[in-house]
């Protein structure tokens, strides 16, 4: 029995419509485009910067810094490759472990060349105190230790730092050989929205 026009035009109409979902892509079914300025709310960019000190307290009854994990040859190696650690570490307005406490550093850092005293950080500074208050970013990059200055990439934020995308020079203030306690300066350049 030959097809009718009806069945034909459904066919048609069918073939049609599966043409044309076969040339769009998966994006096209949950994702749109945005204005960020109307969407968001966004003004503009602007760039930010922040001053403070952070204290990795390794020692005594109340550490901040604490060793989670190390490989089976951490011991053995020069640079104690393996070493891995976990941090809540304070960030303060001045290098000293008294003054004003305006977050913490959040996250783990891990002992990640074999060649050199060379960490990969991975964390979040979270602002408790002041306009970046409830606000946070993200950190995640290479800190070779023994450098004079250190460059660690911004990789995001929340909060007032939503979109955010910058650096953070690190410098150690101090270095306690005995207690392997640091202090260590930072200068954050940070470009977000406001």
């Amino acid at each position: 029995m030959a097809p009718t026009l009806h069945q034909n035009t459904t066919l048609i109409l069918l073939m049609t419509i599966f043409f044309f979902l076969s040339l769009c892509t998966a994006d096209d079914y949950y994702s749109t485009d945005l204005n960020p300025n109307k969407t968001l709310g966004f003004k503009q960019e602007k760039l930010t910067h922040i001053h403070f000190y952070f204290h990795d307290v390794v020692s005594g009854r109340n550490p901040t810094a604490v060793k989670v994990a190390q490989a089976p040859t951490t011991n053995a190696s020069a640079v104690s490759f393996g070493y891995v650690a976990v941090i809540d570490d304070p960030l303060t307005v001045g290098p000293e472990p008294t003054s004003k406490k305006i977050g913490s550093a959040q996250g783990i850092y891990v002992s990640a060349s074999q060649s050199e005293i060379g960490l990969l950080m991975v964390q979040n500074y979270v602002f408790t105190d002041g306009r970046f208050n409830g606000s946070t970013l993200s950190i995640l990059g290479h800190n070779a230790i023994l450098n004079k200055v250190r460059e660690l990439p911004i990789v995001g934020g929340s909060g007032v730092f939503r979109f955010a995308r910058g650096y953070a020079e690190a410098r150690t203030y101090v270095f306690n050989t005995t207690s392997l306690d640091a202090i260590v300066e930072y200068n954050v350049y940070v470009l977000h929205y406001y």
